[in-house]
This record gives structure tokens, sequence and C-alpha cells, in this order.
């Protein structure tokens, strides 16, 4: 492995994954919004066409009926939690480090850095749940022409005023199963390729920013690919009807698997894959970025 650059710091971790996390959204929610339509869209009638044919389909319609606006719709959900989810995030994968250190100079070995990855998985659900609930019925919302919610506070207020807490975070323990194992992926894949593209005798600090995009952007990829299907699983159990599946997501799995078959488990696969690259890259440079940025006004924190 490339000779770590300092001592891990979770504190400057928090800091400078909340900045990763908002670039990650300014990039990827357009394709977040194509992907979660066409998980959610319904299953069409016999000898009826389905809503959208593909991804690019998704992308078109959106644009005529709704404009460059309709493919931003949901945000403010994501960017008033990304902020703290990834700050959380980071925070989490760089105690999972830490923990893992019998001394502040030891490498960690890559299932170390999975593991850490997966506590970092744990650590967000309590704002990622509600978080993606609001986002996917917005989402959905505008895709239907319906206007239940008039925008994420307003969908907030109506989801705790209808079920309380829970109607809030439903889908959590979906979110964990997707969560959980897919973010152990994704920081171990992004260490593993920095220290592969890191040159002989360099620290892992000294990487340039294309190096850095390259690597973030195939961790997002790597995790994407374990997280697709607890995450089609996820969508359409958040944003169903109340009382639609009451034995939760075994109720899902089993309706998706009898009406569509396994492959309805990689809906939204193209979408999901087209901007986990551009998306991920975006945050691990603006990771990057930050915290080279914290050494230099705080190297002792």
């Amino acid at each position: 492995m490339a000779k770590q650059a300092q001592p891990i710091s979770p504190v400057k971790n928090f800091f400078a994954g909340g900045f990763g996390g908002v670039c990650l959204v300014f990039v990827g929610h357009p394709l977040d919004t194509i992907k979660v339509r066409l998980q959610t869209q319904p299953k069409p009638q016999p000898g009826q066409a389905p809503l959208y044919s593909g991804t690019l389909d998704c992308f078109r319609k959106t644009l005529l009926r709704e404009g460059v606006r309709g493919l931003y719709k949901g945000m403010a959900a994501p960017i008033i939690g990304v902020t703290p989810m990834f700050a959380v995030c980071f925070f989490g994968f760089g105690l999972g480090k830490r923990l893992q250190q019998r001394n502040p100079d030891d490498i960690l070995t890559y299932p170390q850095l999975f593991a850490a990855g997966m506590l970092s998985g744990v650590f967000t659900t309590a704002i990622m749940a509600p978080g993606e609930r609001i986002k996917c019925l917005l989402q959905i919302q505008a895709a239907t022409g319906e206007t239940k919610y008039s925008g994420s506070l307003d969908c907030a207020k109506q989801l705790y005023r209808e079920a309380g807490i829970r109607g809030v975070y439903k889908g959590t323990v979906l979110t964990l199963m997707r969560d959980v194992p897919a973010s152990g992926m994704y920081f171990m894949t992004y260490e593993w390729l920095k220290n592969i593209l890191t040159p002989e005798g360099k620290s892992v600090s000294d990487l340039s920013a294309p190096r850095i995009l390259f690597a973030g952007g195939l961790a997002g990829i790597f995790n994407w690919a374990v997280a697709i299907p607890p995450d089609v699983l996820k969508s359409r159990f958040q944003t169903a009807p109340a009382g639609k599946y009451p034995n939760g997501f075994r109720d899902v799995l089993r309706e998706l698997i009898r009406e569509e078959g396994v492959a309805s488990l990689y809906k939204g696969f193209t979408a999901v894959m087209i901007r986990a690259f551009p998306a991920n890259a975006a945050c691990f440079l603006g990771f990057e970025v930050a915290m080279k940025f914290l050494n230099w006004i705080a190297p002792g924190l």
C-alpha cells in the first residue's frame, strides 16, 4: 500500500465529507430523479406501452414536460440532509478506521477498510431514510402531475401528521440493507484505487485531481453495483400507499419477482451507472480539496 499521509482525523472527515456531499448532489441529482421515476413507474396494462421506455426516454419526457427544473425536483431534501449525512458518513468511516488502529501510523488492510465503510452506512441511516422518503415522493409526484406536497417541508409535515415518526422513517430497514454493504464497498474501493494510482514512494495526498476523480468515480460504480437491488425495493416501499406491503420488503420483493421477474431488481441501472461516476468523482474530489484545506488551517486537529 501507499504510505498513509498523516493520522486519521474523524473531525476533519466530518467537515470535508459534508462538502463532498454537496458536490455530489449538484452533479448527480438529475439522474437520481430519472432513476427513481424508472424504478417506481407503474406496470403497464396489457397492450399499453410503459410510461418510460428507458433512461433516455425518461430524460427526454422530463425535459419536455417540466424543463431543466424537473430534473432537480426534490433536491431540497437531499441538499438539506446531504451536508450532515455525508459529514456523518465520512466521520463514521474515519472513526471506523481509528477504532481498528492500535497506533496512529498503522495502515489498515482492505477488509478493515470495508468494515470501517460499513460502519459509516450505519451512521448515516438516521438522516438518509427520511431524506430518501421525501425525495422519492416528490420525484414521483412531479412525474404524475399531482400536487399533494408543496415541497420538502410540507411533505415531512404531512407524513408526520398521517403516520407519526414511523411515516417519516418508512423504509429504514431497506436503507440499512442498501447502505451498510454498499458503503463498505464504496470506501474500500476508493482506498484501493488511490493506492494503485499512487506512484511508488509517494503519498496518497500527492494524487492529482484527475486520478482522484477516476478513483472516486469508479468507487461510486462499485457502490451502486451492490446497492441497486435493495434501492429498487426501498424506492417501491417508500412510495407505496400505506398498508400496501404489510410484511415490508418481503412483500415488495415477492411482488416484483412475480410480476416483473428478477430483472426488475435492476430497474434504473443505466441511470444509476451514468450518474455514479461523475457524482462520486465530484464527491471525493470535493472531500480531498476540503481535507487539504483543513490540514492547512488546522494541522493539529
